[in-house]
């Protein structure tokens, strides 16, 4: 049986919504797109959202927004994607790793104090996997430095909450992903909420070059109007064209987790007796579900891959350490002992299949391959 990593939920009549858009006279962001930057802010409760065109340049513009710079450091966690590290060398300041907490692999708030110098200006907590940081704790753990930014990378985590809130409430900005293989999505793009009026005024302009007027505002009041260039920016914004996919995805995104939850319930009570090491669920928490990742001995975390896609099941890495890849490795030296947390998970995880039109069969033969094949290599069998 062929079970892919991922399968998409959007179908041919979403592209009566963009033949909508087409019958307009805006294709880049215009009218569309703020309508959808309402449903964010009222979804999770915000001032402000303003669509990006991914989360890479969503954050990026956010930077550039907070004016981080060279000389800057900021403060990631060593377990996560690429992005959130290369976003902050992007704009020329240095990203500051911290390892994970073994059990959840989320970034822990008293270790992210022990990295603060006089030259952090920013920290990006990751809510992988679809689990929350403590943004709450770690803002108090923080509270005699003010002037740190803290940007939530909530590109895995849009249905997320902890002790009852979403991200947003505690950060100075959170940023989404809308890429092809998460919970909402247009393919590519993100979006970036806040409740900081200043910030939210900066990343206007950073988005669009650093222009004082989007194409839509230029051309409003029926002529073109001149705009200015006040601060440094980058190309960064979300059309219509894609735009239009997301609020129908934003008015059932709750329903879908009940099927994404129902899942994966079921991989964790398949592994449960088994020596497949699992990331521990907090407390008081809502899980987004975007990625069931599992851990094997690095040994043979290879081999169980090779297994996987022998048995036609299609499988991703999230994530490898992100300090101990070339380039990291080669410009800060650093080396498998340096996030050891990190280095040891990302040595041994492996993303199965899942998403909302998982059949059960396609979920049992995913089982069946770890528990009957992986499970034994595990046990040398």
């Amino acid at each position: 049986m062929k079970v892919p990593f991922f399968r998409h939920d959007l179908r041919p009549d979403h592209a009566d919504l963009i033949t909508k858009v087409l019958a307009g006279p805006i294709l880049t962001s215009g009218n569309v797109g703020r309508e959808v930057e309402s449903k964010l802010c009222e979804y999770f409760g915000v001032k402000h959202a303003a669509l990006v065109n991914s989360w890479t340049n969503g954050a990026a513009a956010a930077l550039l927004a907070l004016d981080i710079g060279p000389g800057d450091e900021v403060i990631v966690p060593a377990q996560t994607f690429i992005a959130t590290a290369n976003v902050v060398e992007l704009v020329g300041a240095k990203p500051v790793f911290v390892d994970v907490d073994r059990a959840t692999l989320l970034m822990q708030p008293y270790s992210v104090r022990k990295a603060v110098t006089a030259r952090t200006r920013a920290v990006i907590p990751v809510h992988l996997y679809g689990q929350m940081v403590d943004v709450g704790a770690l803002k108090g753990e923080l509270s005699d430095r003010p002037d740190i930014a803290i940007i939530e990378d909530s590109a895995h985590c849009f249905e997320g909450e902890l002790n009852g809130e979403k991200p947003g409430r505690h950060s100075t900005c959170a940023i989404f992903s809308f890429y092809a293989t998460k919970n909402v999505t247009c393919g590519e793009g993100g979006a970036l909420i806040t409740n900081d009026d200043a910030v939210y005024e900066r990343f206007l302009q950073t988005r669009i070059h650093g222009m004082s007027a989007g194409a839509i505002d230029r051309f409003k009041l029926g002529g073109y109007r001149h705009w200015d260039m006040v601060r440094l920016g980058m190309k960064a914004n979300l059309p219509d064209l894609l735009a239009c996919l997301l609020p129908q995805q934003i008015d059932t995104i709750d329903d879908r987790l009940g099927r994404r939850e129902d899942l994966a319930v079921a991989y964790e009570r398949a592994f449960s007796d088994t020596p497949i090491r699992l990331p521990h669920r907090r407390q008081n928490a809502k899980h987004a579900r975007h990625l069931f990742v599992i851990h094997v001995a690095p040994a043979i975390r290879d081999k169980a891959v090779e297994i996987l896609g022998d048995n036609g099941i299609g499988i991703t890495i999230n994530y490898r350490s992100v300090p101990t890849l070339t380039f990291y490795r080669n410009k800060y030296a650093y080396d498998a002992a340096s996030f050891p947390i990190s280095e040891e998970w990302g040595a041994g995880a492996i993303s199965l299949p899942l998403f909302p039109s998982l059949a059960r069969e396609e979920q049992a033969h995913v089982i069946s391959v770890v528990k009957e094949r992986i499970v034994r290599v595990i046990e040398g069998g």
